[in-house]
Formats: structure tokens, sequence, C-alpha cells
């Protein structure tokens, strides 16, 4: 029987990685441009990188197939509704940066989950910093590819800006992971079929 404690951590992780990935699509249309970063640096890169924090406290904490789901429930709450809300179906890009969206999160929390599985008893911080860094490479590579590949918008730069600033956010990323950690319980023996929706 799974607690109202587990299942409020369950749906609370899944609302939030929903809600950083709306907020984050939107943030992406719109580049820094103070200290001439327009042409390296969007804001969405700055709360992105928060993805994984979510995931790697679900996978600490549930286990690997549970973190899995949480990854595909916030990628069906913020991909349907950045689709419905923020994107504009007459514009080229905004429909390519949804689409690059969805491809980059789902490929790299899922390779961030496996990664960080597998490195999950070794020092504390070992399993989330190299699970966001290698998860953080591959989700930029795919969605500036797929977004703005071939278009006049530089996204090479872009990129390039983007996962500089989202490796010094996995970083920063480890204070509130090492603290959360402390606070949650191991929840790994679950099986995602004790939940009762």
């Amino acid at each position: 029987m799974v607690h109202i404690k587990e299942r409020k951590l369950f749906f609370s992780l899944s609302f939030l990685m929903g809600a950083v990935v709306i907020v984050s699509n939107y943030l992406v249309q719109f580049p820094v441009k103070f200290y001439g970063l327009d042409n390296l640096l969007t804001y969405g890169a700055f709360s992105y990188p928060i993805t994984f924090l979510i995931t790697d406290l679900a996978n600490r904490a549930f286990g690997k197939k549970i973190a899995r789901y949480i990854v595909l429930i916030g990628f069906f709450i913020g991909i349907v509704l950045t689709f419905l809300v923020s994107t504009n179906f007459e514009d080229l890009i905004s429909i390519r940066i949804a689409i690059g969206s969805a491809t980059a999160f789902f490929i790299s929390q899922n390779f961030d989950v496996t990664i960080f599985d597998r490195l999950r008893k070794r020092k504390w911080y070992i399993a989330p910093l190299t699970s966001s860094i290698l998860g953080s490479i591959i989700d930029t590579f795919l969605f500036f590819s797929i977004a703005f590949y071939g278009t006049e918008i530089p996204w090479l730069t872009l990129a390039f800006g983007d996962l500089i600033v989202k490796l010094i956010v996995a970083l920063i990323m480890l204070v509130p992971f090492r603290i959360l950690l402390n606070k949650i319980k191991s929840y790994d023996n679950l099986e995602i079929k004790n939940f009762n929706y």
C-alpha cells in the first residue's frame, strides 16, 4: 500500500517537471539582450536544467522505473500544454521549437535516468552531476539542431552558450539536490502498479 506522502512526492515531481518544461519552452524564444549575449544565450538555459534535478530526485527516491514514469508524465504535461498554449502554428520556427523540445526532452531525460541509475551507488554527487552533464549535452544538441538548423538564427552559438549555462546550473543544482536528498526517503522498492490514481 502506497502512503499519501509517497504519492504526494510522485505527483509533485511529475507536476513540477511539466511546469518547468512549459516555462523553458516559452523562455527559449527570448535571447538574453544584455552584454552582447543575444546571439549566445536564451533565458530557457536558466530554467531547463531544473528538469534534471527533478529526474535525479525521482530516481533517488523511487528508482529507475518510476523515475521514467515521472519523466513521461512531465513530458505529456509540458509538451501538450506547449503545443496548445505557446505554439504558433502559423510560424514554422514555433512548431520546430515544440518538436525539438519534445524530442530532446524525452531522449535526454531517459538517458539521464539510465546514467544516474548506473552510478547511484557511488558518492552522492557523482550520479546527479554526471547524468545532468551528459543529459544537457544531448538535450542541447538535439533541441537546437531540430529547432533552428537551416534558419538565419545562429543556432550553433546559441547552443554553445546554452550548454555553458546548463553546465554551470548543473553544478549549482547539486546544492538543492544534497539538501533535498536528506529530506526524501528511498521508495525504490515500490512498483508503479502500487499507485492508485
